[in-house]
């Protein structure tokens, strides 16, 4: 990837729960989603396995990279055979407002649609206008009442479906017709 002049180059990683790069990702979400919901919501980032953020349980989680350190990072899980599901969307409190939530979402869609996915399923809380303002901006149709008060309806629903790939991405060859 090139960069502007001056703009420090950002690598994708694709990463296992347990590197320690993924720490900040996971302290920085529990802190936020507590201090917005008023409980210690650090367990609910526990509630998947860590295992379901992996290729061979049809997931991953992926981390932005600038000069070696995490500033984005993000994940899905396998929803369903043609299904994942968005999880754990970041960006470090000291980078935000860079576009890089967008950048993260691009990057899990791309590598859904590679592996083969062709449905993006996805929840927020209704207390995160930030997140429902990225997904809405990135094509994601809500599966919810706009124009209800979010506090009324709980978790905020979204999908979005990926354009079918010519290619599989295992293989690199072209679907048996």
């Amino acid at each position: 990837m090139t960069s502007a002049p001056g703009v420090p180059e950002l690598t994708v990683v694709e990463v296992p729960v347990s590197d320690p790069r993924v720490e900040p990702l996971l302290r920085e979400l529990g802190d936020e989603y507590s201090a917005r919901y008023g409980k210690d919501a650090h367990a609910e980032l526990a509630r998947y396995p860590d295992e379901e953020f992996t290729a061979p349980h049809g997931g991953v989680l992926l981390l932005l990279l600038e000069r070696g350190e995490p500033v984005a990072g993000g994940a899905f899980r396998q929803y369903d055979e043609t299904t994942v599901e968005l999880k754990r969307i970041w960006t470090h409190s000291a980078h935000r407002r860079r576009g890089l939530a967008r950048r993260v979402v691009d990057e899990l869609e791309r590598e859904a649609g590679a592996r083969g996915y062709r449905r993006i399923y996805l929840t927020t809380g209704p207390r995160q206008p930030e997140a429902r303002a990225l997904y809405l901006a990135t094509g994601y149709r809500p599966l919810f009442d706009t124009a209800a008060d979010p506090e009324t309806i709980g978790p905020l629903n979204f999908e979005k479906h990926l354009a079918a790939d010519t290619t599989d991405a295992r293989t690199g060859k072209a679907p048996a017709q």
